[in-house]
């Protein structure tokens, strides 16, 4: 007999490694091949955990992703200004750059890059990028012109993107190469203009029709100002509201308007992370519900009709409540020939919800009734309120249907069909075909709601 050195947690912490790393599976595929268009500002590049959100850039890269990386310069661009002595006002958030300070700009960027690029180079043994060969490349890839006197104010050499060299970026994302842009781009007359780095991403994700923007600031995401909770997804409308009457004053403000741009100019989705909790880009793009804030006009999580595709995931998530005794046992080719009774909640392709509406055959003079069933959400998902979800959306469906009553037979939930507007009633209420189905064996519990 062969007894295991390991320990009890050293087994369940192998065994949350294999299921997480399985359940990061399907993004690793579909991630595969794709443009993500990275930003983040000079306050990422001087934070601490910046290493890591190279190596974490590096581990992208490995997996086939093609990427754009874009940063910012402010802070570094002031402690230049500084140290020449020079002051560079401000209006409506931008820059307002005189050629002496222009020098200090071009410093800046110059440096960030050479960092980026010294950190992309690291190859020690016993390091996250030990044998990992990446070239990184930067260029004149950003056409400019001048953003020339706004309310009166002259910008001078800040500037705007007029245009992208979209054909050399590819050439070198097909070529493995991770491409660097900073917040500088070039006038064909030689001149070079001091740009928002977030002006550049969204042109450069819109301009490539990148999978991905990711904007990394120092907030975790984008939150709500009544209850300050942690807003995990978001229309461009939605962003419209946030943003207005507010000045683009701040880095959060700026990610959230060049999300909203991006979004209308093509690109799906764009994520707004921290760069300073360790992990939380892989956490975003390897898990389920990520670390931030996912900004999409495509629907993250949807209620919707049920599809012959969902059984498989219906019957993963039913087999526990099934086993339990919750749920009434459903076989595969049950759900399959009452699919067209059910609604799903789908998640990132993942089902985590469902609910069924059966009408019930009535006897002249009995209300058009309906029974609800199989109401489920998946464990992981039931904080908030999917259930009650599921149920609106079947009550909508039952009167358009014509229904004007709906029962529920149920042995565990009661109470919670109670607080949703479920009153008491008895089988004798039921209309009298159902009557004759009932299980009394299983002695569920009968209420009704009028709709």
């Amino acid at each position: 007999m062969t007894l295991s050195s390991q320990t009890p947690f050293q087994d369940t912490m192998s065994e949350q490694y294999v299921h997480w790393f399985r359940n990061a599976a399907p993004y690793i595929n579909g991630h595969r091949g794709k443009t993500f268009v990275l930003l983040f500002g000079g306050e990422a590049v001087n934070h601490e955990n910046f290493r890591n959100i190279v190596h974490d850039i590096a581990l992208l890269h490995s997996l086939g992703i093609k990427l754009v990386l874009v940063h910012g310069a402010r802070p570094q661009i002031d402690e230049n200004l500084i140290e020449y002595g020079l002051t560079t006002p401000y209006h409506n958030g931008l820059r307002v750059t005189t050629r002496d300070a222009l020098r200090c700009v071009m410093d800046a960027v110059g440096a960030i890059r050479l960092e980026i690029e010294a950190l992309l180079s690291m190859g020690l043994a016993n390091s996250p990028m030990f044998g990992a060969k990446i070239d990184a490349v930067s260029g004149n890839f950003i056409t400019a012109k001048p953003y020339g006197v706004r309310d009166g104010v002259d910008f001078a050499l800040t500037g705007e993107v007029r245009a992208v060299d979209t054909e050399a970026i590819n050439k070198n994302l097909v070529n493995n190469h991770i491409v660097i842009l900073g917040p500088t781009g070039y006038s064909t007359t030689g001149e070079v203009f001091n740009l928002l780095a977030e002006d550049v991403a969204v042109s450069v994700a819109t301009a490539l029709k990148a999978d991905k923007l990711i904007c990394l600031g120092e907030r975790e995401g984008i939150i709500d100002d009544h209850d300050e909770r942690l807003l995990r997804e978001m229309i461009p409308n939605e962003v419209d509201r946030y943003l207005r009457n507010k000045p683009l004053d701040s880095e959060l403000l700026r990610h959230m308007n060049a999300a909203r741009e991006a979004c209308r100019e093509g690109v799906k989705r764009v994520h707004i992370i921290s760069y300073s909790r360790d992990g939380a880009l892989l956490q975003e793009l390897f898990t389920r519900d990520g670390s931030g804030t996912l900004i999409t006009h495509d629907p993250y999580e949807e209620i919707r009709g049920a599809e012959i595709e969902d059984v498989g995931g219906l019957i993963e998530m039913l087999e526990p409540l099934e086993e339990q005794g919750i749920l009434v046992r459903r076989s595969r080719r049950k759900l399959e020939t009452e699919i067209d009774h059910f609604v799903v909640i789908e998640r990132d392709g993942m089902i985590i919800g469902c609910a069924a509406l059966y009408p019930l055959p009535v006897e002249p003079g009995e209300d058009a009734a309906g029974e609800i069933a199989c109401v489920a959400v998946h464990q992981n998902y039931r904080k908030g309120d999917r259930g009650a979800e599921l149920l609106e959306f079947l009550e909508k469906r039952a009167s358009a249907k014509g229904l004007r009553k709906l029962f529920v037979l149920t042995t565990r939930t009661a109470l919670w069909f109670q607080e949703h507007g479920f009153t008491v009633a008895s089988v004798d209420d039921l209309p009298k075909q159902r009557q004759t189905l009932y299980n009394f064996q299983r002695n569920s519990l009968v209420f009704s709601k009028q709709i």
